[in-house]
């Protein structure tokens, strides 16, 4: 198994939490430097035409993409412990927490998003890092409010990790690579440092991959 990385991805620090809870490790870790363009070269274009990552290759050759795709996989392929509630209504919950943050706030903070604000709006530096605060805090925002529901327990769904906990933990990494100040979201934060008490948690943290800065 290959997992096509970055040590700043938060969807692959997606991946690398569930890698870590289900206990597989991969045999390769390819590094894909989004800062530099690698993931436009032909090389990487074979392996995922739309040049996003993270990419999961199996042994048989077949490629796994989009990291909440992803995870399911895994979650199939090896169901202890579970990412998902036994039950439908708990299943939706969950993969609703969790697409705030990979379907609704996430892609608007990408490289290329950030790329095409400065190429073809020329928005500058300032800018652009306002535009992804807002995103990020509104997705903080919708988050704290369904946390709210009785459901929550020390994670966001019950007393178990789910998708919605790898989700938010991405995401509150994401704020803080922005600089958003966490104080008016009290219960994402202690459930994203509920989690990142867990070893399969923080070693998959975006600052203890090979490449990371000390700080950012």
């Amino acid at each position: 198994m290959q997992l096509y990385s970055f040590w700043r991805s938060l969807a692959t620090f997606r991946v690398r939490i569930a890698l870590n809870l289900k206990g597989i490790v991969p045999d390769e870790v390819i590094d894909i430097d989004l800062m530099k363009g690698r993931q436009r070269e032909d090389a990487f274009h074979a392996v995922n035409p739309q040049m996003l990552i993270p990419a999961l290759v199996e042994d048989d050759g077949t490629i796994l993409f989009q990291s909440l795709a992803i995870i399911e996989y895994l979650d199939e392929l090896k169901p202890n412990p579970p990412l998902l509630p036994g039950d439908p209504r708990g299943r939706a919950r969950v993969r609703a927490l969790a697409q705030i943050v990979a379907c609704d706030a996430h892609p608007l903070l990408v490289p290329r998003v950030r790329e095409y604000l400065e190429h073809q709006y020329r928005l500058d530096e300032p800018q652009r890092m306002a535009w992804c605060r807002h995103w990020i805090a509104q997705a903080l925002a919708a988050l704290e409010a369904h946390l709210g529901h009785n459901e929550t327990g020390h994670y966001c769904h019950g007393e178990a990790v789910t998708l919605a906990d790898i989700c938010l933990v991405s995401h509150v990494a994401g704020a803080k690579f922005f600089a958003v100040d966490l104080a008016p979201f009290p219960q994402v934060a202690r459930i994203a440092d509920a989690c990142l008490a867990l070893d399969a948690f923080a070693r998959a943290h975006p600052l203890r991959q090979p490449g990371a800065p000390a700080t950012v």
